[in-house]
């Protein structure tokens, strides 16, 4: 006998623990009317008890210019187990002023390209949720201990 694979839904804490543990995810927005989903690195800023995803970019490529409000995106799946999770980060998009005090040291998600990477930016969440699918579990018709 198989049970059936189940969502659960993640609360705000454990969305942020694992937005902690990541450094790629994908923001997407609207530009020139239409959606765009980019992969981008970013770094969890936590001060106050406040939170933003920092992220550096070209300036004046498309996320530089895009309009606010944004999505951001991080997840893990595995295919051959059929279970996984998400954590959707629903925010305002907004600039930060690299040469405010401490700002390299706080909020620099370090990219990956670095070469003209002078566009700091932050998404402030109005929203921050999560799933996590749980697989399908198969029922052993014997005692399990019986096998061994």
């Amino acid at each position: 006998m198989t049970t059936e694979p189940w969502l659960e839904k993640l609360d705000r804490r454990e969305c942020v623990e694992l937005l902690r543990t990541e450094s790629v995810g994908r923001v997407g927005f609207i530009f020139d009317g239409f959606p765009m989903v980019l992969p981008v690195n970013y770094r969890i800023v936590e001060k106050d008890g406040k939170i933003w995803l920092a992220v550096r970019t070209r300036p004046g490529n498309v996320l530089d210019r895009a309009d606010t409000p944004v999505a951001f995106e991080i997840d893990a799946i595995d295919p051959h187990a059929k279970q996984g999770w998400s954590v959707l980060v629903r925010g305002t998009l907004g600039r930060v002023d690299p040469e405010a005090a401490d700002t390299s040291q706080h909020v620099d998600p370090e990219p990956w390209m670095t070469v003209d990477r002078d566009a700091w930016l932050a998404i402030d969440p109005f929203e921050i949720s999560g799933r996590r699918l749980h697989p399908a579990q198969h029922e052993w018709a014997f005692e399990p201990t019986a096998y061994l």
